[in-house]
């Protein structure tokens, strides 16, 4: 995605929570903090590749590929909370603190921008609810808080928690939603609320990935992927414009989004569109 405006990201921080972060050099010195809820580690790692992939599709930098696998915000800062094992399962109690953690230190590390392209099914209806509790919280002070809608689909009433929140930014996947092969999750939700809000591409996305040389690139598919597309551009955003509000950062990916002539709860209002939604935010200080 061409960004036209010269945009980095530079001094807003990114929350990722996933599988962990490799050291990759194309993360420079931009992973501010490492919080491992797994095992207890104090130095980044992944010993899944979820989230450095998630990461770099966020900020990497491209070094490693003399920019041909840039991420969107090359600048931005990361802070990476390790929620997930090496198989990728979790406890839901360990997604819930980090949650906390985010919103306690969220203004001593600079955090606007929540991404979890982590999805958990509904199991036991308290627990669920929690999840959604939490994200909701995380909302209401302020943090752009952009979830995956889980890769259930294509049939009705399958974006998994969180992003089945009301108030949250969910994404879906815009080429895995076909009824054949479509994994992307759709609404209603069990409120009945229309999920996605929108989607991007997500499929064979090249980005990160743990390796020896903490060089390495790998391809990965699912709306994990498409999530860290939109948290990226809410960060080029925020760069330009800082005072937007996690409200006006929806409403502008919701109004800029291209309609795809889909069912809502398909494609929620559209496929993101890139480089629309830079120009509206970057409108929003002229």
């Amino acid at each position: 995605m061409k960004n036209v405006y010269g945009l980095t990201g530079k001094n807003v921080t990114v929350a990722v929570l996933d599988t962990g972060i490799s050291p990759h050099v194309d993360f420079d010195s931009r992973i501010i903090m490492f919080k491992d809820y797994v095992y207890g580690k104090t130095r980044p790692y992944d010993d899944n590749g979820h989230g450095t992939h998630v990461a770099g599709i966020i900020g990497g930098s491209g070094k490693a590929s003399d920019g041909k696998y840039e991420g969107i915000a090359p600048g931005c800062n990361l802070v990476v909370l390790k929620i997930l094992d090496k198989k990728g399962n979790g406890r839901r109690q360990d997604i819930i603190s980090a949650i906390e953690w985010v919103r306690n230190m969220r203004r001593i590390y600079g955090i606007r921008i929540m991404n979890i392209s982590v999805g958990t099914t509904e199991q036991e209806k308290g627990l669920h609810d929690l999840l959604i509790q939490a994200v909701e919280a995380a909302w209401d002070d302020g943090i752009t808080v952009i979830t995956a809608a889980g890769n259930l689909g294509p049939g009705p009433g399958t974006v998994t928690a969180p992003g089945s929140s009301r108030k949250v930014i969910t994404v879906g996947s815009s080429d895995l939603m076909d009824q054949k092969d479509g994994i992307s999750g759709r609404g209603p939700t069990r409120e009945c609320v229309c999920k996605p809000d929108l989607v991007a591409p997500g499929k064979e996305i090249i980005s990160c990935a743990p390796g020896r040389s903490h060089r390495e690139y790998a391809v990965k598919s699912g709306t994990s992927m498409s999530t860290p597309l939109v948290s990226g551009a809410a960060a080029l955003a925020l760069e330009r414009a800082p005072y937007l509000t996690n409200v006006q950062i929806k409403m502008l990916l919701c109004e800029t989004a291209r309609d795809l002539g889909l069912p809502h709860n398909q494609q929620g209002r559209g496929a993101f569109d890139f480089q629309k939604f830079l120009q509206y935010a970057v409108g929003q200080v002229q």
